[in-house]
């Protein structure tokens, strides 16, 4: 990179799929200051587009596949350098590595220094990215490292992607941190999971995983023989799956609650009582408080809105500074959009999201974005996008349309048509029509009559 002429404060997009080589380009980013930007293997061209022309990236890595190469989107980029990297670590990136200079010097960073970019999509559905800065990284991975026992005795199941905050960031700076053995999986497959559970300490996944352990005959004592700590985020857990894990297995699943603006906030404890449906108290030097819409702080028990403070916070949104003052309130505090309540020992229980994000298998969707696309398709006159109970995702996705009149309703040309917009994963997993939104006295669509009314369509 450093041969190619990436410098401090460049920004490198990598969009590639998981391996052992994809780790290094991440800490040789690090490394020369320069700036990492991991994005999503599902990306569609249109999306991908938005991303370039918003970094403006010094050099882009991406998979053969990628439509980065497919659709020529680089065409007009004369100053971004266009390098491969696939999942067998070859590619152009590493061509000619032997030639490359041994001696590169560590840049001098400081804590507020931005190390990645990480984009989240937002409730208009246009994606700003989260700044994440070396001072937010070092000081999470040195509080998790303590605060989960993390030493070089553990073996950590790694089967999280590493374009998230999950992955890349929490799994692999903890055990980079206290040089921990990692069992590096590309993806995750539950047949996989039991194969090298018996090998591993410590396995960090999202809900999907551990309902999908708990469907799986493979999944006993000797299979758990030398596991010391089973984590869950990214998603809420359900109660009477961590009950259900812990009658099975023995073990009680730590929850945590962290997002890409913070990366981790919250986490029960490593020793102490673990709670279900709570993700813990706040993480060691961060502030956690529950607080009106005018952000008055409220008593203990109270329901409202979630706020943190703490070096875990992020800088501000990429190229964005009215949207990052926005979402800071005057005494420097985040304002998560999640909503919940603080006991008197300080657990933290997330009630709900007032952002309307749906999460499913982890994965973090906004409605917004999809209606904005449906919304575009010949025929549909109005859509509605939300997130409903999945035995498997935590969350699935649905959209319900209103036709324009006269218009045939096909459910599987319309997801076929969203396929060619949107990853995979924010693909509406049904389609309902209806023939009139619910809306209130303001026009708004009731969201909460429709979650009502197909709540149970994946039961």
């Amino acid at each position: 990179m450093a041969n190619a002429g990436i410098v401090k404060g460049d920004r490198v997009i990598f969009q590639v799929k998981k391996s052992p080589e994809a780790i290094f380009l991440y800490l040789a980013c690090l490394k020369l200051g320069a700036i990492a930007v991991p994005l999503n293997n599902s990306y569609t061209a249109s999306e991908l587009s938005y991303f370039l022309d918003d970094i403006e990236p010094g050099m882009v890595v991406c998979d053969p596949a990628s439509p980065i190469i497919k659709d020529k989107l680089l065409h007009a980029r004369d100053r971004t350098s266009l390098l491969t990297l696939d999942e067998h670590g070859k590619g152009s990136l590493f061509k000619n590595a032997d030639n490359f200079s041994h001696s590169v010097q560590v840049a001098d960073v400081i804590g507020g220094d931005v190390a990645c970019i990480l984009y989240t999509s937002g409730t208009t559905g246009k994606p700003k990215g989260a700044m994440i800065t070396h001072g937010n990284l070092s000081s999470n991975a040195l509080t998790l490292k303590q605060c989960w026992g993390f030493n070089k005795d553990d073996i950590l199941l790694h089967a999280l992607p590493i374009f998230h905050v999950h992955g890349l960031f929490v799994a692999l700076n903890c055990a980079l941190l206290s040089g921990t053995p990692m069992i590096f999986l590309a993806e995750f497959n539950v047949d996989d999971i039991i194969k090298f559970l018996p090998r591993a300490t410590v396995l960090m996944g999202v809900p999907t995983f551990y309902t999908r352990l708990l469907s799986h005959p493979g999944l006993d004592s000797s299979t758990l023989k030398n596991m010391r700590l089973f984590i869950s985020g990214s998603a809420p857990l359900l109660k009477e799956v961590s009950d259900d894990f812990y009658t099975k297995t023995g073990h009680r699943i730590l929850e945590r609650y962290g997002m890409t603006e913070t990366v981790m906030i919250a986490s029960n404890p490593l020793k102490g009582e673990r709670i279900p449906g709570t993700v813990g108290q706040a993480l060691a030097n961060i502030d956690v408080r529950i607080t009106t819409e005018d952000d008055k702080t409220l008593e203990v028990g109270a329901t409202g809105n979630i706020q943190v403070s703490g070096p875990n916070v992020f800088k501000g949104y990429w190229r964005n500074p009215e949207k990052s003052q926005e979402e800071f309130t005057k005494d420097g505090f985040f304002k998560t959009g999640d909503v919940g309540f603080l006991d008197n020992k300080g657990y933290l229980t997330i009630v709900g999201r007032s952002k309307d994000l749906i999460i499913s298998g982890g994965y973090n969707v906004y409605p917004k974005e999809i209606e904005n696309i449906m919304n575009t398709l010949d025929g549909i006159h109005e859509s509605a996008v939300i997130g409903v109970p999945h035995p498997d995702f935590g969350e699935g996705v649905i959209a319900v349309i209103v036709k324009e009149k006269n218009n045939k309703f096909d459910e599987s040309n319309l997801k076929s048509l969203l396929k060619q917009e949107l990853a995979t994963y924010k693909v509406p997993k049904r389609i309902f029509d209806i023939s009139e939104m619910p809306i209130n006295v303001m026009g708004k669509v009731q969201k909460n009559s429709l979650r009502d009314k197909y709540r149970h369509v994946f039961e």
